[in-house]
């Protein structure tokens, strides 16, 4: 067994010289285990080793020698030992977790303190191999996620330092035979026998018919869980580049815009990862009612070929399509909008409720017929000019148009998203007559006059 963890830890660079090591030690067979193995080779990698055990309280007494028990050892074996006692009870009920749940969250948030406290390189915990295999049959009962299919990593960053995993190369009844074999008697935990928790039922009922089929299925699975977790972190740091590609952020709304043409141009794996990728930049704390089945109505929204679509997302984040975009964004996090009407003299200049501003002036040599530019004879309106949003029953007309059509199916044909249509500006002369649907559409005015001055028109975006 020691030549298989030496060669496991070599493998996956475990260990380094001189590293301040921290061990999660309970008392059971497994961590007693791995607190003396790392004191075999202590000397030889120069390890600074502190043992931390943790009296979650569940268990009255009982728990607390547990504690007790870790701390005498560690003074006959001259292991630096640190004890502390928390209240998953108290916590459970406070943050609506389970026992168990309640109880990790504690344990590694004392675990991260005492690798500050330490100025810690590594923490050591004694999973093992059946433990692997557990984990990994109790996620695909519970999950369709391919992260959580992979079990759990044999390092992985924590703190300032690395969490390591020199176990899971080996079983549990080795670990019980290292013990036996160094005289060691480790502390036994009756919860561990009872089948209301899922890992037990898994330990108790599952894995031992698949060791039938296969003695050696810790082995198999390790490797599994080293290939699909290798799989998982070239494929997430591709989500990564396509994230940075496709998705235009806004973080003082906390908005996420992508293009929907653009993001199905990428494989399919990637897009499903680049989801979950927006999801976590969106949520502070993923909602638990999250499941597979947004993530089926999201592509169902990117294959849908209506212009304007919209589902509901847990904790009031709506997906809002329009036509190619698709926008995330929380409902309580948008400023109210509502229509406007405001008056331009020329020459003059107003600032817009979107942050644009648009000028007129007066000119003889009227020089820019850009997007953003309107250019008409003076005597064909009659001023002042009005900037307005849509009215029920707006037409325009255009040069090369037979009669008007209605402003409601100019946006549809351009395509404007249906939450900015209620918002869009459109300039009007005293008259009524609808001269330029901003930067989608302009217009003619009614009045064929010609002189040689002109009004021009100029809408500067700015920070709209």
């Amino acid at each position: 067994m020691i030549e298989r963890v030496k060669a496991f830890s070599q493998k996956h660079n475990l260990f380094t010289k001189n590293a301040t090591i921290l061990v999660g030690v309970s008392g059971g067979p497994d961590s007693m285990a791995l607190l003396h193995y790392l004191s075999t080779i202590q000397a030889e990698w120069s390890l600074h080793m502190i043992a931390i055990a943790i009296d979650h309280q569940l268990r009255g007494e009982e728990s607390k020698s547990d504690v007790h028990y870790v701390e005498e050892t560690c003074k006959k074996w001259g292991v630096e030992f640190v004890g502390k006692q928390v209240d998953v009870d108290s916590f459970k009920k406070k943050s609506k977790l389970g026992t168990q749940a309640a109880a990790r969250k504690l344990r590694y948030e004392y675990f991260a303190e005492q690798m500050e406290t330490y100025n810690a390189d590594l923490l050591a915990l004694a999973h093992h191999g059946d433990d692997q295999v557990e984990t990994m049959l109790m996620n695909f009962v519970r999950s369709s996620n391919p992260k959580a299919l992979s079990g759990i990593p044999v390092k992985r960053p924590f703190a300032k330092g690395k969490i390591i995993r020199p176990f899971l190369c080996v079983t549990k009844l080795e670990l019980e035979a290292y013990c036996k074999e160094n005289g060691i008697t480790p502390r036994i935990d009756p919860s561990n026998a009872k089948d209301v928790y899922t890992r037990n039922f898994v330990r108790k009922h599952i894995l031992p018919l698949l060791k039938e089929k296969n003695s050696s299925i810790h082995i198999t699975t390790q490797r599994l869980s080293e290939s699909l977790q290798e799989d998982e972190q070239y494929l997430n740091q591709e989500a990564k580049k396509m994230f940075s590609h496709v998705a235009e952020i806004d973080q003082t709304k906390c908005e996420v815009l992508i293009d929907i043409p653009t993001y199905q141009s990428y494989p399919y794996a990637l897009q499903r990862r680049t989801f979950h990728l927006i999801l976590n930049y969106l949520y502070e704390e993923f909602p638990k009612n999250l499941s597979y089945v947004h993530e089926d109505q999201f592509f169902g929204l990117l294959e849908n070929t209506s212009g304007n679509q919209k589902i509901d997302f847990p904790l009031h984040l709506k997906l809002e399509k329009s036509y190619r975009n698709l926008l995330f964004r929380f409902l309580e996090k948008q400023p109210l909008q509502s229509d406007f009407h405001m008056t331009l003299d020329v020459p003059g200049e107003i600032k817009l409720p979107n942050g644009a501003t648009l000028s007129a002036i007066y000119t003889d040599n009227p020089s820019n017929h850009s997007i953003g530019t309107y250019i008409c004879n003076a005597d064909q309106v009659t001023l002042p000019l009005h900037i307005r949003t849509r009215k029920e029953g707006d037409r325009m007309r255009w040069k090369g148009l037979n009669g008007s059509k209605k402003i409601k199916d100019i946006f549809i044909d351009a395509k404007i998203p249906l939450e900015q249509r209620e918002t869009w500006p459109l300039v009007e002369d005293n008259d009524g007559d609808i001269l330029w649907l901003i930067g989608v559409k302009k217009g003619i005015p009614t009045k064929q006059m010609e002189n040689n001055t002109y009004i021009q028109l100029h809408y500067d975006k700015g920070n709209a």
